[in-house]
């Protein structure tokens, strides 16, 4: 029988920015549960008191002050030490801090070494940055304390090892990515390798804004193997031990998504949380018989539940007949609430009181944008009635290129689609048909078209969706130039082109509604260019 030396729970769960006294009852029951199992020691994800990132409210003395007393109830807890992750301000500095709780006592307070300043990160603007390891005694053993950032360098797990410490423990905020969590393994092997040391690893799960924390917490051993596997995207208490030096295998892992699920989980998530969290009664959105509503509505569904989405077609002359008719195949599927909205004689009202102004003129896109606007102008109507938020369908093909309507199908709350690409939308619209065929298939094997002018097709006016996204994911996610991908053997014309595009649409992108992060680089927090730029 193996004694177990040190029980080390990981408390993977999902804060609410600026909830503190919701936070800290969470933490409480956490404990609870982690002493119930037999845990010495319970380690919360980084800023857990506050939810991350708090933003600016770091900038308020009154937050500071609502996190100090949710400290002094945390410090009233008996039978365990907590490692609680939570801003704290000293003097005119403040700091991304760890404080150790123990029956009363504060161990020890850690202040995070490296700031992350670049992708969604800016912790620069708030923070200053520690300098000191920290390493607090649990019976016979000696915890080091990191925080995120901290992990991805060699420096400060370094310190830790050499100030004594036996294990380290790591609280983080790390957003998902695709494939991110395959690369905070590897992290974590190297420091494991490097230091001869075992690495406890704590995350946050659930979406905040365009943010989306994955949880899939983990540990590895002094040989850099995981041992102990939670759950991506689901609250869990993850137990490890630590007994004859080193962290132990535990009974069972929990299996991590793959690629397309977890990208598919990622966004229902950002869904879920963000209606929930802001206390939307549901959601509305156009549906169109293409694709990318589609799959918005099918995510919506798996986020709220049928009884909380609204989905209304509003078909105009230019709307083919099967796209009504798949429209209405998927609702029949899914069971949402479902309205058809004729838009053409709203339509030939705007083109009469324009007539006079439009004398002369050629039809072009102004027509068809003006169909858009009046379908947006009819979901944020039912929005206003209702109270339910209206999810935006567009993809990060259409957001790259301009190729959708400001104040049209850009019209709402939150942007389901906005950082995957349209090759993206048909694989994930396949996967999820493997869970349950709620899209019909001619849905996605039709060639994608806006349908506001006869026999419209987006080819039309783009290049072929595979080149279009690899061009946009060397240009936007990988920060390529224009001709390095050329080198690459894109043609130049069309690399050119979705340069361009890019560029001359960064207005309609800086009113876009938030939406999901799930690639190392998206059109919110960590893509910020000038509107107005000459730099070619």
């Amino acid at each position: 029988m193996v004694v177990f030396n040190m029980r080390i729970a990981l408390a993977q769960f999902n804060p609410v920015v600026g909830d503190i006294a919701g936070n800290t009852r969470k933490i409480l029951d956490l404990a609870q549960a982690a002493i119930a199992q037999g845990a010495d020691v319970l380690v919360t994800p980084e800023l857990a008191l506050t939810g991350y990132s708090p933003e600016d409210l770091l900038l308020r003395d009154s937050f500071y002050q609502a996190c100090s007393a949710a400290m002094d109830q945390l410090l009233e807890l008996d039978g365990i030490t907590l490692v609680i992750g939570h801003p704290v301000k000293l003097g005119h500095e403040r700091f991304n801090a760890a404080t150790v709780l123990r029956d009363g006592n504060r161990l020890g307070q850690y202040h995070k070494m490296l700031l992350p300043n670049n992708e969604v990160f800016d912790e620069c603007r708030y923070f200053t940055p520690g300098a000191t390891p920290l390493v607090f005694q649990q019976g016979e053993h000696k915890v080091g304390v990191l925080i995120c950032e901290d992990v991805w360098s060699v420096d400060p797990a370094a310190e830790a090892a050499d100030a004594g410490a036996d294990v380290v423990v790591v609280l983080n905020a790390s957003p998902f990515h695709r494939n991110k969590i395959e690369t905070r393994h590897e992290v974590l092997r190297y420091r494991s390798e490097e230091t001869g040391l075992p690495f406890a690893y704590v995350n946050l799960v659930g979406g905040q804004d365009e943010l989306v924390f994955d949880g899939a917490s983990f540990a590895v051993n002094k040989a850099g193997e995981v041992v102990a596997q939670a759950a991506a995207y689901d609250d869990e208490l993850l137990l490890v031990d630590f007994a004859a030096g080193d962290l132990q295998a535990a009974p069972a892992k929990a299996a991590l998504p793959d690629p397309l699920e977890s990208v598919y989980r990622a966004l229902v998530v950002g869904v879920r949380d963000y209606i929930n969290k802001n206390g939307f009664p549901g959601v509305l959105l156009g549906l169109s018989g293409g694709i990318d509503s589609a799959l918005t509505l099918a995510i919506a569904v798996d986020a709220l539940g049928a009884d909380k989405v609204h989905a209304v077609m509003m078909p105009s002359r230019y709307t083919a007949d099967i796209s009504v008719i798949d429209s209405r195949d998927m609702i029949g599927r899914v069971g949402v609430k479902y309205d058809e909205i004729e838009i053409w004689p709203m339509y030939e009202s705007f083109m009469n009181a324009l007539a006079a102004n439009f004398n002369g003129l050629a039809e072009d896109t102004t027509e068809e944008n003006l169909q858009a606007r009046i379908r947006g102008t009819l979901l944020m109507a039912l929005s206003n009635k209702t109270g339910k938020l209206v999810l935006t369908t567009g993809n990060k093909s259409e957001m790259t290129t301009g190729y959708c309507t400001l104040y049209g199908d850009m019209a709402g709350g939150f942007a389901v689609l906005k950082d995957v690409a349209k090759t993206l939308v048909f694989a994930l619209c396949r996967w999820r048909n493997t869970q349950g065929e709620i899209i019909p298939e001619r849905i996605i094997t039709r060639p994608p078209s806006a349908e506001l002018r006869p026999d419209q097709k987006d080819q039309d006016s783009l290049p072929p969706y595979d080149v279009l996204d690899a061009i946009m994911a060397r240009y936007v996610e990988e920060n390529l130039s224009a001709e390095q991908i050329i080198a690459d053997g894109f043609a130049e014309a069309d690399v050119r082109k979705v340069v361009r595009l890019l560029k001359i649409n960064e207005y309609k992108r800086r009113q876009a509604p938030v939406g999901p992060r799930v690639t190392q680089r998206g059109f919110g927090k960590d893509w910020r260019y000038p509107i107005t730029n000459k730099f070619s």
